[in-house]
This record gives structure tokens, sequence and C-alpha cells, in this order.
């Protein structure tokens, strides 16, 4: 569900009253815990947190008048999900999300690659979320993503 807000505010705004206050919290998690060279904006229709072009000019290289992606929240049609660019780049940062999630949330797993879905509201685990968020800075995702996705 992409959506044509052009703020987060304005995002969250639209939301069904169900959505609103998970994706609050989320946003909130991932603003706390997030390196503040990051952005925060709207990006492919969701709330991005984004590598600003102040700091890394090239941009995103699929697009580069987009800056470079690091992390989307998004309320979908049947779920929410977080996006999580850096655990698609680093295994060790996927393998320590899987093994860690059961310690914190009660329900099954549902991941792609970057993608963390959760379909039951009160079953976010927040702190896991914000944990994440913290593993990488500016500087490493941009490591990274030079070296493992930028070819």
């Amino acid at each position: 569900m992409k959506s044509t807000a052009t703020t987060p505010e304005e995002y969250i705004a639209q939301l069904p009253e169900d959505r609103k206050v998970p994706i609050q919290k989320l946003r909130q998690t991932i603003l706390d815990h997030l390196d503040s060279d990051f952005y925060e904006c709207i990006n492919y229709g969701m709330l991005g947190y984004v590598v600003p072009f102040s700091i890394y000019p090239n941009g995103y290289h699929c697009n580069p008048k987009l800056p470079l992606p690091f992390m989307n929240l998004a309320s979908q049609k049947h779920f929410i999900a977080v996006y999580h660019s850096g655990m698609y780049a680093q295994k060790e940062i996927y393998e320590w999300f899987v093994t860690e999630y059961p310690k914190h949330c009660s329900s099954k797993l549902d991941m792609g690659k970057s993608c963390i879905r959760f379909k039951k509201m009160n079953d976010i685990p927040y702190a896991l979320i914000g944990q994440l968020t913290a593993k990488l800075s500016v500087e490493d995702w941009i490591a990274i993503y030079e070296s493992q996705i930028k070819k």
C-alpha cells in the first residue's frame, strides 16, 4: 500500500486507526536508536531512513536521484513491515536477528531477505527493532553498501 503522503506525520495521519499506534511506536523506536546522521523522509511511499546526499552524494545506484536507503517502515495491506537493508547485506546481522527474535516475540518470525512482517499488532518486539536499528552507523552502512551491494 504505497502512500501519497509527503511527510512522516502525514503518512501516520492517513493510516487506519488500528495501525497508528504501532507505527508511531516503531517510528519512535527507530528514531531513538538510529544514528543521527541518517535522515527520516518518505521513501518509496513509506517512512524511510536514508543517508542524505550531504553525506553520500552519489545516492542509490538503482536511482541516483534518490538518497541511499537504509530502513523503511510501512503499513501494508495485511501487516506492518520493517525493511532493514543491513540484514540483506550482512549475514551476521540477519543471523543475529533470527536468533534473537524468539527471545522477544511469541509469534513465528515472518521474514524475507530484508523485510520483517508483523501481522499481530500486539506482538511487535520494539526493543529488538531498536537493537537492530542501532547495529549500523551511517559510516558502517556506506562501507557495507559499497562493498556488498553497489557493483
